[in-house]
């Protein structure tokens, strides 16, 4: 019995100390709801968040897949915890309408640098001297891009409730575009499947786009395809009094976004750790173009995309811990 009593009281020490460290976990017992939109690319960025939850004690849950402004909305009444995905200042009218900082914690900036923009293939920019959108008013310049036969340019847009084809639509009118141009709105994956076809047909195409995602990787501005200018600053809504013109003179017709990540503000004031956590990380956007360039290469199933967060974490794990621990203290 003598020689056992050590042994069994490392034990029992041992599971105190779990057990006690556990407990101290601040998301111990709290059940959190991430959403994202139906862009699966938008999976990694919203599972690095999770997984540095799950690191504060939080049971998180699989992300639920919204229309944003539908998101938005499930935040503020606190049917869902948060998203990493709002973007700043595109959906400023989805978040103003959901109730806007009363309702909404958003501190700190997760990403930095998204650009969108308008874009045609390099080919045909070159032989015809196309640089701003503008161009495009000359029925001549705009039947180049004419994909079903009417004479006008078809545009690849985007799904409708993304935000980007309130700024597209009222971009069309404001630039007088509509008489020979179709912004053509809808499922985006789909329309760039046939956008795609068209370039290795060698076909014209006029597209919107945005980074980060796959594409850019793929049609390769500079190579494959250029930006177009804008003739003028002109945004809808609560963009409406935004200059687009950069400091070296070029206007490209959207302002740089940065992406952020919000939660229901209520929520936000009882988890001290979390809403520090949410304040402090950063995720750089050449990453998130690597993952999403991956994903369209054929590695995007489920325990591809984890594979890549796990990846992630590795490669910055002292960050990452950082971020853990800071947000350990801001409960204490």
């Amino acid at each position: 019995m003598r020689k056992t009593a050590p042994l069994l009281a490392a034990v029992l020490t041992t599971f105190a100390v779990s057990h006690v460290s556990a407990a101290d976990l601040p998301g111990k017992g709290i059940t959190v709801k991430p959403i994202q939109s139906t862009i699966s690319e938008e999976t990694f960025q919203t599972l690095l968040v999770s997984r540095a939850l799950e690191k504060l004690g939080y049971t998180v849950e699989k992300p639920s897949e919204v229309d944003y402004n539908v998101g938005y909305t499930s935040i503020a009444s606190g049917d869902a915890t948060f998203t990493a995905v709002n973007w700043q200042p595109l959906h400023d009218d989805m978040y103003k309408a959901a109730g806007g900082d009363e309702k909404l914690y958003r501190e700190g900036t997760y990403v930095t640098g998204a650009a969108q923009g308008y874009l045609i293939d390099k080919k045909t920019a070159e032989k015809y001297h196309i640089t701003n959108i503008a161009q495009l008013k000359d029925p001549t310049i705009a039947k180049l891009f004419d994909a079903n036969g009417d004479g006008k340019a078809d545009m690849t847009g985007c799904t409708p409730g993304w935000g980007c084809e309130a700024v597209i639509n009222h971009q069309n009118k404001a630039f007088d575009l509509s008489h020979t141009v179709t912004a053509n709105m809808g499922n985006y994956s789909a329309m760039v499947a046939d956008t795609l076809a068209r370039y290795k047909q060698g076909k014209p195409i006029l597209y919107y786009t945005w980074t980060p995602y796959w594409l850019s990787d793929v049609l390769k501005p500079g190579r494959d395809v250029v930006w177009l200018q804008v003739p003028f600053s002109s945004l809808p809504g609560e963009q409406k009094d935004m200059d687009t013109k950069l400091p070296n003179g070029a206007n490209y017709g959207f302002p740089v976004n940065s992406m952020h990540i919000v939660a229901n503000k209520a929520w936000a004031e009882k988890n001290p750790a979390a809403a520090k956590l949410f304040a402090e990380m950063t995720l750089p956007i050449g990453d998130i173009n690597a993952e999403n360039a991956a994903m369209h290469a054929g590695q995007n199933s489920e325990d591809d995309v984890n594979r890549h967060v796990d990846g992630w974490i590795k490669g910055h794990q002292a960050a990452f811990d950082k971020w853990v621990a800071d947000a350990k203290a801001a409960a204490k």
